[in-house]
């Protein structure tokens, strides 16, 4: 253990937030569902020492955890041309960022679920917000003592923490809902649902269990709370809200941006990947390796999950459809996106009937 001081050299400079406290003097339940949330989050809190640390990881069966980078690289010839060693540690090195990303995601969310207790204004919502606190120290707790036993904790990619900052910073609370219930919950929950009930390794799969079932409350949070406020804004707000979400999204996502595909790129290099070659046999590649994919399944988060979300919540007009189908199509193509406003909308999917089922696989 380290020895203690006030300032320490893993900490940043102080973020300057602006945010409002807002009492409430009635403690009879106004939003139901959130009470029941609340009930539910309370009795289905666990500790990190119930997973099994002693277990080592199973690194043969690590290494065939999807790397997750967006693209289908596994499929190439100059993938399957590699040693097994190097794919084995691009996985493992790929693993330690995205689980670090998680990590960190972990981190903000915690820090932003305590403004929320003390910036909402509904009592129901300030008892969710207290238990999602919680949750969240847990899943800090948790994911930093498996990627110290997996390789090591990567530092945080520029556009996930300028999300956080941006959430952290802002004094409105619908934005804070927003930011994190539902961007950055999304996200996360897409990914831990992904890497959960691909990976064979059995630790990750027990940790990433009891994370997503509480990160599936902590999305149903934003969206039981953000639907029933959302009707009582007027245009302008609304409008200021929906951008706020977009932007959030777009930061992500952006591959002219130094986001995360930017950080893959400097790991795989690290492990002897061409990055040039691989992208040159994904290009020659292309049409065989996407002639299997069907116009609107769902390939990423963002479209497959977060903008159904904003679409449940109120928050996607034709005004803003019309952005999350320009930057989506530039980065993925008319196959992904549609090649109309209009079909990029067909092509949404609904959000699964039940949240909690649907994170563990039991629903497509």
């Amino acid at each position: 253990m380290r020895e203690f001081a006030l300032k320490t050299s893993t900490q940043e400079p102080d973020l300057a937030t602006a945010m409002q406290v807002v009492y409430q003097w009635n403690y009879e339940p106004e939003v139901e569902e959130l009470r029941k949330l609340y009930v539910k989050a309370a009795e289905a809190q666990w500790i990190g020492d119930r997973l099994e640390w002693d277990r080592p990881i199973d690194l043969v069966k690590f290494a065939k955890t999807p790397i997750g980078a967006g693209l289908p690289i596994e499929k190439t010839t100059y993938w399957r041309s590699l040693p097994e060693e190097t794919t084995t540690e691009l996985v493992r090195r790929t693993a330690a960022f995205r689980l670090s990303q998680f990590l960190h995601g972990e981190q903000g969310a915690l820090m932003v679920a305590s403004q929320l207790v003390n910036a909402v204004p509904h009592t129901d919502a300030k008892f969710y917000a207290a238990t999602q606190t919680m949750d969240e120290a847990r899943h800090v707790e948790v994911f930093a003592r498996y990627i110290e036993k997996l390789d090591e904790i990567r530092p945080i990619a520029p556009s996930l923490k300028g999300i956080l900052d941006e959430t952290l910073k802002t004094g409105d609370w619908l934005k804070k809902l927003v930011g994190m219930q539902i961007v950055v919950e999304g996200l996360a929950l897409y990914a831990f649902r992904e890497m959960r009930n691909l990976t064979e390794e059995p630790l990750l799969k027990d940790l990433l269990t009891y994370v997503a079932r509480d990160e599936s409350r902590h999305h149903a949070y934003g969206v039981l709370y953000i639907e029933r406020c959302v009707p009582c804004l007027g245009d302008a707000a609304r409008a200021e809200l929906e951008d706020f979400a977009l932007e959030c999204a777009r930061s992500l996502i952006d591959r002219n941006a130094q986001g995360f595909f930017t950080s893959l790129l400097q790991i795989w290099a690290e492990v002897g990947v061409d990055p040039s070659a691989m992208f040159a046999s994904l290009h020659a590649e292309r049409d065989e390796i996407t002639r299997e994919v069907q116009r609107g399944r769902r390939l990423g988060p963002v479209q497959g999950f977060v903008i159904p979300t904003l679409r449940r919540c109120g928050l996607l007009s034709e005004r803003v459809a019309t952005h999350y189908h320009g930057f989506l199509r530039d980065n993925f193509g008319a196959r992904v996106a549609g090649e109309t406003v209009q079909e990029f909308l067909e092509l949404l999917p609904d959000l699964p009937e039940d949240t909690a089922r649907w994170v563990m696989g039991e629903l497509q």
